[in-house]
């Protein structure tokens, strides 16, 4: 009997399926792609290792989705949302240089540990990004910063028929599409709903308020929202 292909496994073969991906953006613009970058061999055993701890399995989870990969954050690690410091701690591969903790992450691991820690999390959730690719703009001085899809209406309508192909490849994973959660309640969520209503993904998506926001500008409301993400979690 053919064994069936785990959640994780389907995650995996995502993440070589964009290794291959090349895009070019408008001038002023690039994709940071972390399946094949200069850390491409790093990252691809940490995504195993990642992946086959927590989804080496058939469970339908919820999707929680973001904008897109952070420079210095998971277009480094290659798993979302998870910094390099606490993959390091989880998976035991050293990380060279990327040795990063990051206030976003930080929100996100206390969420993770009132809901029961990351065994029981990754078993309900999957999380990723309506670009699964990083983006950056180049500034005035010629330094490379962080740039989200929406930031640019070039980019987005450039990106869009690879961002919707990417959620449909990720709903067929096995997603329970009855509830998706956008982390960004502003631009990510008034773009995710409105692809939504042309789409027909999901039957409700749930906006949160994205955990840098949190952190820096409401840090002392930190155990309000991080009820109101479980409260969301726990429908």
């Amino acid at each position: 009997m053919e064994k069936k292909i785990t959640f994780g496994e389907k995650v995996l073969q995502f993440d070589n399926d964009l290794s291959k991906i090349k895009i070019e953006l408008p001038e002023g613009f690039k994709i940071i792609n972390p399946f094949n970058g200069s850390n491409k061999t790093q990252i691809n055993e940490i995504t195993k290792k990642f992946y086959n701890m927590y989804y080496n399995d058939n469970n339908s989870r919820r999707l929680i989705i973001g904008s897109s990969p952070a420079r210095r954050g998971t277009a480094v690690t290659g798993i979302p949302y998870e910094d390099a410091e606490h993959l390091q701690n989880t998976t035991g591969i050293y990380i060279d240089d990327f040795y990063i903790n990051k206030s976003s992450s930080n929100f996100l691991y206390d969420v993770i540990e009132k809901y029961g820690g990351s065994e029981k999390f990754y078993s309900k959730f999957y999380m990723n990004f309506v670009c699964p690719l990083g983006i950056v703009r180049i500034n005035s001085k010629g330094n490379e910063v962080n740039c989200n899809y929406y930031e640019s209406k070039k980019v987005q309508k450039l990106l869009y028929p690879f961002m919707l192909e990417s959620i449909k490849k990720q709903i067929d994973f096995g997603l329970d599409t009855s509830v998706a959660y956008c982390i960004g309640s502003g631009e990510n969520y008034a773009f995710l709903t409105k692809l939504n209503e042309e789409h027909h993904l999901f039957k409700k998506i749930i906006p949160l308020e994205h955990p840098r926001f949190i952190m820096q500008y409401n840090s002392r409301r930190k155990d309000e929202f991080i009820k109101k993400y479980l409260d969301a979690f726990n429908i």
